[in-house]
């Protein structure tokens, strides 16, 4: 018969070994990738619906393209998970594919599918900080272990609610996480949202949005190189191939507050009497 003094021992025996297994029984629950990818898509109420149509299936067009699978099949892993969330105001996000892991083509092929599966409309302000805080949470939250972790967002305007997108900008890339932006200026200079907007988008973006090992912008001047803009983004994102890339000249200077601004100023002169 064992004595009390024995059975501790044993107690305290198997303690031990739960508290030096339990670490690695942990982490054998990720999933390693080459790369944890949030697709981050502004679907703000400037955007017009023919856009974010535009929009929903230029992604899903770069996802099922030759050149993202070569990208995929040229990583270490040869797999990657991603995940396609929409944003707009502060707190307005929806997750329209949740986190999958892509290594096979029919994979990429259904996470294209789910991306067009419905078109919904498009939601008030523009809080890039609010995105970028979201989306680095569901890299956060996620059960994937990536080489690299990245945030690909997209938008036609900047920030104007939401807090200073270049403070979230420097936290998020201080977790390792790259951030590249999308600038799309495609908006007509005489429209009726031209007021709301700023010509040098690519320069915000590149001065106070973007940041990270090299990071990078893709602007898009014309809806019709929208789909070739992304399967390009997401081939550099995917394999960090040396490809062309339109990049701007940053300003250390630059006014990342001036989305701000500019919808006080609007809110002003909407409230005169």
């Amino acid at each position: 018969m064992r004595t009390l003094s024995e059975t501790n021992c044993g107690m305290r025996f198997i303690l031990a070994l739960i508290l030096v297994w339990w670490p690695i029984l942990g982490a054998a629950q990720t999933t390693e990738v080459d790369v944890e990818l949030v697709l981050a898509v502004d679907v703000s109420r400037s955007m017009e619906p023919w856009e974010l149509e535009i929009q929903r299936r230029g992604y899903a067009e770069a996802l099922r393209s030759d050149a993202v699978w070569a990208a995929i099949q040229r990583g270490l892993l040869q797999r990657i998970a991603i995940t396609y969330v929409e944003w707009a105001g502060f707190g307005t996000q929806r997750i329209i594919v949740p986190w999958t892991l892509i290594e096979t083509r029919k994979d990429a092929e259904q996470v294209a599918d789910k991306v067009t599966a419905h078109f919904d409309e498009g939601l008030r302000r523009t809080s890039v900080t609010s995105a970028l805080d979201y989306s680095a949470y569901l890299i956060k939250q996620n059960e994937y272990d990536g080489l690299r972790r990245v945030i690909d967002i997209s938008g036609d305007g900047p920030n104007n609610s939401g807090g200073t997108v270049s403070t979230a900008r420097d936290a998020i890339v201080a977790q390792g996480i790259t951030i590249n932006g999308l600038p799309l200026m495609t908006h007509n200079p005489n429209g009726p949202y031209a007021r709301w907007g700023i010509p040098d988008l690519d320069v915000y973006y590149q001065s106070c949005v973007i940041g990270g090992p090299g990071a990078f912008v893709i602007p898009v001047d014309d809806w019709d190189n929208f789909a070739d803009a992304v399967r390009r983004k997401l081939v550099l994102e995917i394999a960090q191939d040396p490809l062309p890339i339109w990049r701007v000249q940053s300003q250390t200077s630059y006014n990342c507050r001036i989305g701000e601004e500019i919808w006080r100023r609007n809110m002003d002169l909407m409230t005169l009497p």
